[in-house]
């Protein structure tokens, strides 16, 4: 067994009192040896950005996402599994209250996470359905893999109010500590930037489960993630972010008049 067992229970009961949103903390969570395997397996960035995504967006950058099963070490693949397992779905559904939760096997935005020097997510809240598929996003489980990590360099995972006012936790992201919470319109949570000069890269495993039905007493639109700065990011939250947004807009409406003027082509040739 690779997962250390856990009292349900006696999580059910830190996962609902908690603040600002529900989560609860597991650590250990996984056999010592087999977490030391699975942290020695990461690959380092600049591997790593061959073979996934590369985030270099105002506010997610120098960040490599591996989604594609293929691509895992032997020790990712069996997490995976593991994660998505009957039996863990089971302890997972015991522990927050909610039936019926599915593994995502596309790993959409999840997968192996690998921040290296200078990199960042701000806070946010995540997407919330995935339409093509009609799955409701409903918990989040990161789980940590840096043997060494200190805290001048950064990387912190950090959960705020709802106003994005205060820090409410702060965690390392040190080996075999996994972070379960609850998916909403108020579960705000970000990464501190790493330090230019940490001499290793952040590393990470995340896997989202969903529902085919709403929450209860859903009155949330559909969103994308949503970025919100900082207090004491000004300039970020009134300067970098609205242009970035504008630049995306843009974009996507000259996407769209390309995708127009081919299909024009395509019936006047």
């Amino acid at each position: 067994m690779i997962l250390r067992p856990i009292d349900r229970t006696a999580l059910r009961r830190e996962f609902t009192s908690a603040q600002p949103f529900p989560f609860v903390r597991i650590e250990p969570f996984l056999d010592r040896t087999f977490a030391e395997e699975l942290a020695s397996s990461y690959p380092a960035f600049e591997r790593a950005r061959e073979q996934g995504r590369v985030f270099a967006t105002v506010n997610e950058r120098m960040k490599v996402q591996i989604t594609d099963a293929k691509l895992f070490p032997r020790a990712v693949r069996t997490l995976d599994g593991v994660l998505a397992s009957p039996a863990f779905l089971e302890d997972l559904s015991a522990i927050t209250g909610i039936p019926g939760l599915l593994a995502d096997e596309r790993l959409e935005g999840g997968g192996m996470h690998i921040t290296a020097a200078g990199g960042r997510l701000d806070v946010h809240v995540d997407f919330n359905y995935i339409e093509a598929r009609q799955l409701h996003r409903r918990i989040n489980l990161l789980l940590f893999l840096n043997p060494v990590w200190e805290e001048r360099w950064g990387g912190y995972l950090q959960f705020w109010d709802r106003e994005v006012g205060r820090c409410e936790h702060a965690f390392a992201p040190l080996l075999n500590r996994c972070i379960i919470f609850e998916t909403s319109s108020v579960s705000f949570h970000g990464v501190t930037p790493v330090a230019g000069d940490a001499p290793v890269a952040r590393c990470s495993f995340a896997t989202y489960y969903y529902t085919r039905e709403a929450r209860e007493n859903l009155t949330d639109t559909v969103h994308s993630t949503i970025f919100r700065p900082r207090p004491d990011e000004w300039v970020r939250g009134h300067v970098l972010m609205p242009v970035e947004q504008i630049q995306r807009r843009l974009g996507s409406g000259l996407r769209r008049i390309k995708r127009g003027v081919k299909r024009v082509l395509k019936r006047v040739g």
